[in-house]
């Protein structure tokens, strides 16, 4: 292991885990790359263009704007030989940011209207379908108490998607939703 890897370890619940990205210019991991193992907000100084990308370890969501803004993207472990014909984004990577493992038990509440109010489910495990399981796919707001997921605006994990960290969002735009709908919620484990 280099010195450089050494420095971005991230120590949790005593577990040594390592987190890497790679950026490539071309497809099929060519040109130019920029290795990347943690957040990284303005990716533009590194790369002006990303065609393909190797996820080594660990799970990131990538982004069309810097500071971790527009349209995102869920990367887990593999090789996407052909980032811009698998995704339909464009070849604009601009920030990223690392999806740190959670080991412990995965707990989020959906509301119906804004600030925590209305009608809440609770959901503990995946959901592929939420209107086949609560007749309902309109929230607009949510928190998340344990874990970290995704939300999709479509059923089965399709669609876009929005990563979720422990903490408030009193509207969708809190999530940067472009609407209310929520088609189905699935847990960010090592997938």
């Amino acid at each position: 292991m280099t010195a450089r890897k050494l420095s971005v370890l991230n120590v949790t619940h005593s577990s040594i885990l390592l987190h890497q990205i790679i950026f490539y210019e071309d497809r099929n991991f060519g040109g130019r790359h920029y290795e990347c193992m943690g957040d990284c907000a303005d990716l533009h100084s590194m790369f002006d263009r990303c065609r393909s990308i190797r996820v080594e370890s660990g799970m990131f969501m990538i982004y069309d704007r810097p500071g971790f803004m527009g349209n995102q993207y869920f990367m887990r472990r593999g090789e996407y030989a052909d980032y811009m014909g698998m995704t339909g984004l464009n070849d604009c990577v601009r920030s990223c940011r690392m999806i740190p493992m959670h080991t412990g038990s995965f707990r989020m509440r959906l509301y119906e209207h804004f600030d925590m109010g209305g009608e809440m489910i609770e959901l503990m495990d995946d959901c592929p379908n939420l209107m086949d399981r609560f007749h309902s796919s309109n929230f607009n707001s949510c928190k998340v108490m344990d874990g970290h997921w995704l939300m999709y605006e479509q059923p089965n994990y399709r669609g876009r998607h929005y990563y979720l960290k422990p903490g408030q969002y009193k509207s969708f735009s809190d999530w940067r939703g472009n609407n209310s709908r929520v088609g189905s919620v699935r847990r960010l484990t090592d997938l």
